[in-house]
């Protein structure tokens, strides 16, 4: 599987997921099931379905198949509806047979993840659906829970949405505090492009402005690919992406909401980032039921 997530390679990206079970089963199991161990014999094989319980978008099938092969590599899984698909309450998204010790070791870490992803997924959608008819796209944040940003961005991409950088390691970002910290908004760049040259590593600038005057002392460096318009009100919004024209491209940010999205949009920016796809959502209802 190629990675979903931008910025990082399909190894790496699996290599977040194994982190993130391993960790996940750590936590949930312990040093067994006792009590599935306890009432199951060992040799009894079962069969459950993933029944919805909601409406939205579905995320984490994936995930979840590589959950169950990590638990049981006996475990077999019949995908009825795939990742990204919207569903209704009664929907069943899949079956999962064999050893029903290995299915109850393997429930919980399944439903939480793929309740929050399909939240994640389904709010997103929302968001991409608002923007539809514009240029404009919607990114996510570092806004994330941590120890499980790479489902909850893998969540986002299912949604429709894009992925902003991915942690701090493969963007430069250069935000109100670092402009302060660093003397200015063109000591903050200069500084930025020798750290780049004198560490030879290829990384893409983006710079926060707080205010039109911002954007044009921006705009006086070279090599900035893009200006993140923070908490701009529709007007001057509108103002800077003229200002800035095809110089660089352009992102809207900072409490942006359903009700406003789409204003931003027409204002001309290419993105508008939100850290709601994220941290503001409600876990989708799933069941695993014995059948």
């Amino acid at each position: 599987m190629q990675s979903p997530i931008n910025m990082i390679s399909k190894e790496q990206f699996q290599q977040e997921l194994d982190i993130i079970i391993k960790n996940a089963i750590r936590e949930d199991v312990g040093d067994g099931d006792h009590s599935s161990l306890a009432c199951i014999p060992k040799e009894v094989k079962g069969k459950a379905k993933l029944l919805v319980k909601d409406e939205g978008i579905i995320a984490g099938v994936e995930f979840a198949k590589m959950v169950f092969n990590y638990i049981d590599e006996s475990l077999k899984v019949e995908t009825l509806i795939e990742d990204g698909a919207k569903v209704s309450f009664g929907d069943v998204v899949f079956y999962v047979e064999g050893s029903s010790q290995s299915i109850l070791k393997a429930e919980r870490l399944v439903l939480n993840a793929m309740q929050r992803m399909s939240a994640i997924a389904t709010k997103t959608r929302l968001f991409a659906d608002l923007l539809k008819g514009t240029k404009t796209k919607i990114l996510d944040t570092r806004k994330t829970t941590p120890g499980i940003r790479a489902l909850e961005k893998w969540a986002v991409k299912i949604g429709g949405g894009e992925n902003h950088r991915f942690a701090l390691y493969d963007m430069i970002m250069l935000k109100d505090n670092h402009i302060d910290f660093a003397g200015g908004i063109t000591k903050a760049i200069d500084k930025t492009k020798q750290y780049l040259k004198d560490t030879n590593k290829e990384l893409k600038i983006i710079v926060e402005a707080r205010d039109l005057k911002e954007v044009e002392i921006i705009l006086q460096s070279e090599g900035v690919y893009r200006i993140l318009l923070d908490n701009f009100n529709y007007d001057d919004t509108k103002k800077a992406v003229k200002i800035i024209g095809n110089k660089c491209l352009t992102e809207s940010s900072g409490g942006i909401t359903e009700e406003t999205a789409r204003k931003y949009a027409e204002c001309g920016v290419n993105y508008i980032s939100s850290g709601a796809l994220t941290h503001s959502v409600y876990n989708m209802d799933l069941s695993l039921k014995a059948v």
